[in-house]
């Protein structure tokens, strides 16, 4: 399990490299964030939440049961919205109030 940046849609603002507890994120010389390690990352997902521009996927490979789908991560209206896409092209989304995500 690791994350996978989109170069194309990363802004180089660095949140990701901040948030990251085992800081295995970097920006490289061209801005850009990169994974200096993808076998470290352990899926805490933190660098997908913090990303404005959501350019940071979960790849959910089949080691995990995940058949190399991808999880993301979007807020909307206040919500978490992750979503899971299968590489048949389907999809599944949760969404998740954190107002009350951790009620219990």
């Amino acid at each position: 399990m690791s994350i996978r940046i989109d170069d194309e849609k990363c802004i180089g603002c660095g949140a990701c490299t901040d948030v990251c507890p085992g800081s295995l994120l970097a920006l490289g010389e061209g801005g850009k964030a990169y994974i200096r390690i993808p076998s470290d990352c352990w899926g805490c997902c933190s660098c997908l939440k913090q990303c404005p521009a959501q350019a940071i996927e979960l790849f959910l490979g089949a080691d995990i049961g995940g058949g190399g789908a991808r999880m993301s991560f979007e807020r909307k209206d206040g919500l978490y919205e992750w979503t899971v896409h299968f590489p048949g092209g389907d999809k599944k989304t949760i969404t998740v109030d954190p107002q009350r995500s951790n009620k219990y």
